[in-house]
Formats: structure tokens, sequence, C-alpha cells
């Protein structure tokens, strides 16, 4: 059905009802929050208190990422058939929002793993590669999307790495950047052209062993926020594919990613609401304990006024997540509400981040302060997840 939510619920009683949906509830079932909690326990004792180190020293904490694993953290998005423990969507962005309040690099690590780099298998694997892949990320293997190169748009049209079929293989040539995961990943799902003639219509996605001959992994990029995740250029040269690795058929690699990017956005909307979120928190408690003219600086009405216009922004923000969660739980479209979920709470955090940082003044350029570290992380959402061009509006 290729309807929003609002759209269905402004339809006859009769046909809400079949849908389920007579009136939307928005409060989280005991499970969800239970879930919420169990994530927001780990992240305030788990990731910060250590997210300022790793931050300062450029630190990507596997020995955290491999308890997270053991949590179940790390695969969130497995589906029951293969093991996994069947988070429905709002249970995956509340999790995620946690993870992220802790720390934005380990909910990004998180995210390009279980859900992103997985995402293009959920959607377009056979039964038999899904059993493949699923087993290996619930063995502890991390994963990752390997889309953007450098030069090339968001479209993939103008895609360099390119591939061709020998025999009973694919061979994959070409060069990723900005790879989230990639020096540590296991597993990757890869995009190719076929024919340079063919554009993004010609794109293939395959799944992708790290250990096969001809990858190399370059050096690390030195980015100025969500310094714990790890992010590399991959180059492929000569990487041998077998034919039963091809996601889909020849040509169907640019819906794939589509459909893909639909589904992670709202991931990346989640994770900039954690970042506000702790920033938000950390602009609260301090204006219990500055103190100027002898009272707290909360006191003061346009204090208050500031931090409520960051209360609404994040859970407006908040809103928009779980109806997008819902319309794709509900096998409604839900591309539209996923690119406003992902604009207005990566804006949101932009937002909320600069604020705080104007009400900590000259305190928040030292170390022990976090507001620093939150506005870098925050300035870093709105150019995740860039919504591939559509080559049609029924993709």
């Amino acid at each position: 059905m290729d309807c929003t939510l609002s759209e269905a619920c402004s339809v006859r009683p009769k046909t809400a009802g079949a849908l389920g949906i007579n009136s939307i509830d928005f409060r989280l079932t005991e499970e969800q929050d239970a879930m919420q909690r169990w994530a927001r326990d780990f992240a305030e004792n788990e990731i910060a208190p250590y997210a300022l180190e790793w931050d300062k020293n450029k630190e990507f904490p596997m020995e955290t990422v491999k308890k997270m694993h053991q949590m179940g953290l790390m695969t969130i998005g497995v589906p029951a058939k293969y093991g996994g423990e069947d988070y429905d969507n709002v249970t995956q962005n509340l999790i995620t929002e946690e993870i992220a309040r802790g720390d934005a690099g380990i909910a990004i690590t998180m995210v390009a793993s279980t859900l992103l780099g997985a995402n293009p298998v959920l959607v377009a694997a056979t039964d038999k590669q899904k059993k493949w892949w699923y087993e290996r990320e619930l063995e502890g293997c991390i994963t990752a999307f390997c889309f953007n190169e450098s030069g090339a748009g968001s479209d993939g049209g103008d895609m360099f790495t390119r591939c061709h079929r020998v025999g009973d293989a694919y061979i994959l040539n070409g060069t990723k950047q900005f790879i989230s995961n990639g020096g540590i990943a296991g597993l990757y799902t890869v995009f190719a052209i076929l024919d340079k003639k063919m554009g993004n219509r010609g794109m293939c996605a395959f799944m992708v062993d790290r250990n096969t001959p001809g990858i190399s992994i370059g050096v690390r990029e030195d980015k100025r926020g969500n310094c714990s995740s790890n992010s590399v250029s991959i180059n492929f040269e000569n990487v041998r594919v077998p034919v039963q690795n091809l996601l889909g058929k020849e040509g169907d690699g640019f819906k794939i990613a589509v459909q893909t990017h639909n589904i992670s956005q709202l991931n990346i909307a989640a994770i900039s609401l954690g970042v506000a979120e702790a920033s938000f928190a950390a602009a609260a408690q301090y204006s219990f304990e500055r103190y100027q003219f002898g009272k707290p600086i909360y006191e003061s009405q346009p204090i208050q006024l500031m931090l409520s216009d960051m209360a609404e922004h994040i859970e407006a923000g908040r809103i928009l997540c779980l109806m997008t969660a819902i319309e794709r739980h509900l096998g409604l479209s839900y591309r539209e509400s996923a690119s406003r979920a992902k604009c207005f709470c990566s804006d949101t955090a932009i937002k909320v981040t600069s604020e705080v940082a104007e009400l900590f003044g000259g305190d928040r350029y030292f170390r022990k302060c976090p507001i620093e570290k939150y506005l870098r992380d925050a300035n870093n959402m709105p150019i995740f997840e860039v919504q591939p061009k559509l080559l049609s509006p029924a993709i």
C-alpha cells in the first residue's frame, strides 16, 4: 500500500479498522519500555563514562563493542527466523537513541553493522543468502555498507567501482571511501556498476567476505566528530565474488541502495536525538549548578525558555521517528517520513548543541566538559545517509 500513516488514518473507519489503527497510541509497550531502560543503563554505565577519552584518543573501543555483541545490541537487526530477537522498528530506534546518548560514535558502529550494512541483505537476499550472512553476524562478525566514493554523487550514476562476470564469479575493481566499520568488518555489502554507459541502472549489490583476496584497507579517516567509530577507504583490486553472492538480479543494486537508505535515515534520526538529549541533560544539570547574582541560572526566565524550546524540538523529533517506525511496521510507504525525520532530527541536534554551548560559555573549552564533543558529533549528522536520487517514484 502506497500511503502514509496520516493518510491511512484519514480513511473510512472500516478501512482504518482493517489496518488496526482506528486510534493512534504513542505509548510504549511494556517490552519496548524495558528495552529502552536496558539500553539506557548500558549506555550510562559502559559507554558514557569513557566517551570523552575515546574521543580524545580517537580510539575504537573494541572491548565495549564485543560486550555489546554479547548482550545482543550488535544484532538488533537480525530477524527471529535467522536466530535474532526480531525487535520491531520502534524498539530498534529506542535502543539506537539510548546508545547515542552515551556516545554517537558507538551508536554509528552498531547501526552501521546490524542495520545499514545488513539492510541490503534484509531487503534483497534469498533465504540461503540470509542464513549465511546472519549466522556470521550472530557469531560476532561486524558488517559494513560500501557505497560511498570520492567524487561520486549519491545517485550512484558516476560510481567508479566496476564489476564484470567471468564464469561463475564477478570481478570487482574500485575504491570505496568514508566506510563506517570498514576497517573492522568481516562482511561487506558492496555496490558496483556493470557498464559505465548504463549508469545506476546497471548497478549490482554483492555480499563480500573481508578475507577475499584483493581487498586492502586504507588509513583510518581523521574525523572531526564521532571519533570512536571506524571509518576507512577500502580498495577492491580484481576481487573475485561468487555469483551466488549477488543480491537480487543484475541491475537491482540501485533499488536495493534506495530501500536501504530509506531504513537507515530513521536510524540517523535516532542517533541525532541521542546527541541532542545528552546535550540537553547536561544543560539542565548545569543550569542548577551555575550561579549568577546569588541564584542558579535556572531561575532566569530566558534560560527556562531556552531549555523548554530544546525539549520541545527533541520531543517533536521523537514523534516523527515514532510515526515513521510505525509506518514501516505496518508496511506503509515511509520514504518521505524517514527523510523528514532525519532532516528534522539532525537539525535539532545542531540547534540544541549550539545553544547548550552558548549556555556553558567558556566552560565548554575544557576537556572534562562534553559539550564541545556533542557539538562536533551533531554537525556530522546532516551528511549521513543523503538519499540517493530516485530513478522513479515506484522505487
